[in-house]
């Protein structure tokens, strides 16, 4: 029996995999990938993201604007931009808001400017009854401030946090991703995490093409790598890879309202 993988976070429109990009995609399903969400972080890409949707059956996609890809107005306007994520996000491919949030490992953009945008795409979302897909890079501080006042619901995208800020997060309704750092020497703090986590609130993703998991690191990363990813988090809690890939799959179905 083939593995149930439904990939929550990639990035197929990107430039590393113009080359192969339809035969890679036209081969997923023949190694057991049933659902992939594709993440806009701007406008361009969110368009991107749904034209794959419209082309691969078992595609879907989110619109959102990341949190250094707003220029705090200078080209385009947030209303402008609110404005033309509420038109792609009418598209019935179209699964959630994101990828947006904070994004403090280095200063691309303001961090009062990562706040407005992030928190307008929120609202967004509640207006439109989408999820999220959140990105928090060393930004738990201010990101836990910004969930607890709004309460979205939704997956914060390749979790970093520690187990209390799991436990916080999953009070709160949301989802928690892994991805191929789980399988890294170094995860300590998400190993810690993938054995405390709810099993109703874990999910899998791949951040496609980054962090491909050991055996595979240093390689592009695609959506069939969760197997080994799923085979690390199974050995962690004792259980069957198939059986959490299976469960990680109804999660995602659940969060995203997506029948398989």
């Amino acid at each position: 029996m083939k593995d149930i993988i439904f990939d929550t976070h990639a990035h197929y429109d990107m430039s590393r995999f113009d080359a192969d990009r339809e035969a890679l995609l036209s081969s997923l399903p023949e190694k057991g990938v049933c659902a992939v969400i594709n993440c806009g972080t701007n406008i361009e890409s969110s368009q991107a993201s749904i034209a794959l949707a419209e082309k691969y059956d078992y595609f879907y996609a989110a619109c959102g604007i990341y949190p250094h890809d707003w220029d705090g107005g200078k080209i385009m306007s947030i209303e402008s931009i609110l404005n033309k994520l509420r038109k792609l996000s009418a598209n019935k491919r179209v699964v959630a808001i994101g990828e947006i949030g904070l994004d403090y490992r280095y200063d691309g953009t303001d961090r009062a400017v990562q706040k407005e945008i992030f928190i307008k795409q929120l609202e967004l979302a509640e207006e439109l009854n989408l999820p999220v897909i959140l990105h928090d890079g060393e930004a738990h501080g201010d990101m836990m401030d910004i969930l607890r006042r709004y309460k979205p619901r939704g997956v914060l995208h390749c979790f970093s946090g520690s187990v209390e800020m799991m436990r916080e997060v999953t009070r709160l309704g949301l989802y928690v991703g892994i991805g191929g750092a789980l399988t890294f020497k170094n995860a300590v703090k998400r190993t810690a995490v993938v054995k405390s986590v709810p099993e109703e609130y874990l999910l899998f993703e791949t951040d496609a093409p980054y962090m491909a998991p050991v055996p595979c690191r240093g390689q592009r990363c695609d959506s069939s790598m969760i197997a080994f990813t799923a085979e690390r988090a199974a050995e962690i809690r004792g259980v069957d890879k198939s059986y959490i890939l299976e469960k990680a799959s109804e999660n995602a179905c659940r969060l995203f309202k997506i029948k398989l």
